[in-house]
């Protein structure tokens, strides 16, 4: 056998995974080929919507499942042994595997991540290949694990028999956190983007704490209902007995599979605790409060819990005098995670602070680059009342006859201190432009108002502008605030990629987190937002990929100028330790309270200096201290422009066209023309330089049908990256003829050559040299494929003769 002929995979399958099982490892447990750990980045630009190639590990190696340490990247023999390194190391980076291999099935280059080795990059035979024993006793003194901690790091996920595992990076959070907490750390921060998991995250390193018995009896904090509700019957389903909710209401919730279950209470109706329990789940507002008889969670003896896990901790958990904190204060000798997509970091309060540097992050950015969440299209609307202001005429009344305060009024009051119903109309009527335009005016959308006023107008305003659909359902627009309970009712259907309607939803707050609306396509913006963590929040709600609707982007719109925020640096996703306000930016922390949706018990989050209350149900604002909205009639309002911008690779917006987009990035794989012409000239199939944008995400069609232009691809790329004079393919074939190129083959191998071109000419085919193509008209009715390619001598000589066609169709070119 000649190793050299052999492919890629025959060389895994025939030398490394036989040197790889007589090392000692479980091909059926320990070992797993070709590893996808990732979805191929989602890429939109105008009408092309593209996954670009998902990474792949040739081998992966775990000492048990889900604990990966060793990567094997292979090539085939006519590569060196150490060619697959490079690419090795890289995803191992991903992967946070510390031992890489690399094979042509000639041996192995071993690179240790880990530094602990004499040598850092070591030649071995294909019988030298490490024993799982080995390579985990260099793991454990990398990682520092004692023999306690090696139990614990070394306890099972959860597995139901489903078949469904956790993603690289819920992998990588949970075993770091397991690795934290085994060595004695008890105050762990996880930073993970909005839509990548949390919840399932926290349920496997949970499980593994309490299997392994290190954590007996386990609180989860959360300030939402819906969150403690849907992951009692979901994400903590396997607790089962073993867990119940900090409350008096009892419930009945539907799971994800259609069942329904009625939750498990730990509270009787006088509010007495049955301790009985292992897994407590609770809404921090339903056990503290400012009164002490609120104060439930001081019945709990200071070392009852071993673990609390606090979900979105950014929200009012950093402040020393927050609700979280007395509660965290409270159980200070408990183990403490912290989870959050959106760490507040201000200059003066700090999650990092108080829970220490995260040991794991998975930012928005790293999301949208893996394809696990989806990207988005901005859309800037600028009216001219919010960028002008607005002065009233002297002596303007409002709709109650009283006299407009004289001064200019800015975005910031519209809507919240000073009305103009024209801007709402406005608003409403560029909402719905848009969804007509696009073709789909059932995309779930979400529109962030100032207040439940604001989106009870802009409801009615949506209402008109689409009585069309609200002829056929009155749910296709509907208002859900805090304290709507005929929208609140109508949540759980938003949410559900099954259920139609509602449509269009209004909201002021109660949408902005904790809810996972996997199909929300639209997000309208028509209030400010005061900070980047809220921003993020916001945007949160449609970073969901759903791939059964073909939901893979989504589109923000923007009416307030909150899109600037895209500018910060943080945008990225990764956590800042200090937040320096310049000259002419908020000093106040931003209000990111969330208020309870529904138990009576429960005290409303009290709020910190300088957030105001606009949108909490059953707690309205003092007596006198309620500010009167003015209403004012008839005064206009204009689009002064509409700006389109796109996530870029590196997380910024970018304003760019499709044919920008493709220049820049036809420029960073090929550096000059002359590159190009090379790369062009020495490929035998063209095609395979087309397949490769492809995988890049992009498709040459898309930008061909924006130009309207019948381009080969080569003239495409040349115009579009360089600036050349395309030629058409017409004009290519016509060039050739004239050449009178063929004169030296006889007539039928003329006439196939010339058929060849003009098969070219209509249909742009670039594997001219694939022989199947003989096999349709016209080429049947000159002969057999046999016949055909004897008239050139042979296969040889036909494929000799088709290069020579191709070079000539591109001779001259640059």
């Amino acid at each position: 056998m000649d190793k050299r002929s052999l492919t890629e995979r025959d060389i895994c399958t025939k030398f490394i995974l036989p040197a790889v099982k007589r090392a000692g490892w479980d091909e059926m447990l320990q070992v797993r080929e070709e590893v996808y750990f990732t979805k191929g980045r989602i890429i939109v630009r105008g009408k092309l919507v593209a996954r670009g190639k998902a990474k792949k590990a040739d081998f992966v190696l775990y000492y048990k499942p889900n604990i990966p340490i060793a990567l094997i990247e292979a090539k085939d023999n006519n590569h060196s042994v150490g060619d697959g390194i490079q690419q090795g190391l890289d995803y191992a980076a991903t992967l946070d595997i510390p031992f890489v291999f690399s094979s042509n099935g000639d041996g192995f280059v071993f690179h240790d991540r880990t530094g602990a080795s004499a040598t850092k990059e070591a030649n071995l035979g294909l019988d030298d290949f490490p024993s799982p024993v080995d390579l985990w006793t260099r793991y454990r003194g990398w990682k520092g694990l004692d023999t306690e901690a090696e139990q614990i790091v070394l306890q099972d996920y959860f597995d139901d028999g489903s078949g469904k595992a956790p993603r690289y990076y819920q992998v990588n959070a949970v075993n770091a956190a397991i690795e934290t907490i085994a060595k004695g750390r008890d105050r762990v921060l996880l930073v993970m983007a909005t839509g990548t998991g949390k919840t399932y995250t926290a349920f496997q390193i949970i499980w593994r704490l309490w299997k392994a018995g290190r954590k007996k009896r386990i609180l989860f904090l959360a300030d939402r209902n819906v969150l403690i509700d849907q992951t009692m019957v979901n994400d903590f389903r396997p607790f089962g007995a073993a867990m119940a909710k900090l409350s008096t209401n009892a419930k009945t919730i539907e799971r994800q599979d259609g069942t329904t279950v009625d939750l498990a209470l730990a509270l009787d109706r006088k509010r007495r605790i049955d301790t009985a329990f292992e897994v407590y789940l609770a809404l921090y507002q339903a056990i503290t409060g400012p009164e002490e008889r609120q104060k439930l969670y001081k019945e709990f003896s200071p070392g009852f819990f071993d673990l609390i896990v606090i979900d979105e901790c950014h929200r009012g958990s950093a402040a020393d005098d927050s609700a979280w904190r007395e509660i965290l204060s409270h159980f200070s000798g408990a183990t403490q995670i912290g989870l959050t997509a959106t760490p507040k970091e201000t200059e003066y309060v700090s999650n990092a602070d108080y829970f220490g540097e995260p040991v794991f992050t998975y930012s928005l950015r790293q999301g949208i680059s893996d394809g696990f969440l989806a990207p988005y299209k901005v859309i800037k609307v600028h009216i001219d009342r919010d960028v002008e202001g607005y002065r009233p005429e002297l002596g303007q009344l409002d709709r109650d006859g009283n006299e407009v305060e004289d001064r200019i009024y800015n975005a910031k009051d519209f809507d919240r201190t000073l009305v103009l119903d024209d801007r709402t109309l406005l608003t409403a009527k560029k909402i719905t432009e848009f969804l007509k335009e696009s073709g789909d005016r059932f995309q779930k959308t979400i529109v962030f108002c100032v207040d439940q006023e604001h989106a009870a107008r802009m409801r009615q305003a949506l209402v008109n502008e689409n009585k069309d659909l609200c002829d056929q359902n009155q749910r296709y627009v509907m208002r859900i605030t805090g304290s709507d309970k005929d929208g609140q009712d109508q949540l759980g259907n938003f949410l559900d990629p099954e259920s139609k309607y509602p449509i269009l939803v209004t909201t002021s707050r109660l949408l902005s987190t904790g809810v996972d609306a996997q199909t929300c396509r639209l997000i309208v913006l028509d209030r400010t937002v005061g900070s980047m963590t809220e921003f993020k929040q916001i945007v949160g709600r449609g970073t969901r990929v759903h791939e059964d609707t073909k939901k893979f982007y989504f589109t923000l719109i923007d009416f307030r100028g909150a899109t600037n925020h895209f500018a910060d640096p943080e945008f990225d996703g990764d956590p800042v330790q200090i937040y320096e306000p310049g000259e002419y930016d908020p000093i106040t922390p931003p209000d990111d309270t969330v208020f309870d949706l529904g138990e009576d018990d429960q005290e409303p989050y009290d709020p910190g200096n300088g957030e105001t209350m606009v949108d909490q149900p059953g707690f309205p604002l003092p007596p006198g201290n309620q500010a009167r909205k003015i209403y004012v009639d008839g005064v206009g309002a204009r689009i002064i422009t509409e700006r389109v911008e796109y996530l870029d690779e590196n997380g910024k917006l970018v304003t760019e066209s499709l044919r920008d987009f493709t220049k820049t990035a036809l420029k960073k794989r090929f550096a000059s023309l002359d590159e190009f012409l090379k790369r062009w000239k020495s490929a035998e199939r063209k095609q395979v330089i087309v397949e490769e944008l492809e995988a890049e995400g992009l498709p040459l069609d898309a930008i061909a049908d924006e130009l309207g232009k019948n381009l080969d691809p080569f003239d495409l790329i040349c115009h579009v990256a360089f600036d050349k004079k395309p030629l058409t393919r017409r004009e290519r074939a016509e060039n050739v003829k004239k050449r009178d190129v063929f004169t030296k083959y006889s007539a039928q191998a003329r006439a196939v050559l010339d058929a060849l071109l003009e098969k070219y000419r209509d249909e742009g085919v670039l594997n001219l040299d694939d022989a199947n193509v003989l096999k349709v008209t016209p080429f049947t009715a000159m002969g057999s494929v046999l016949q055909l390619i004897r008239a050139f001598g042979g296969k040889a000589g036909y494929e000799k003769a088709v290069h020579e066609l191709q070079d000539a169709l591109y001779e001259a070119a640059g």
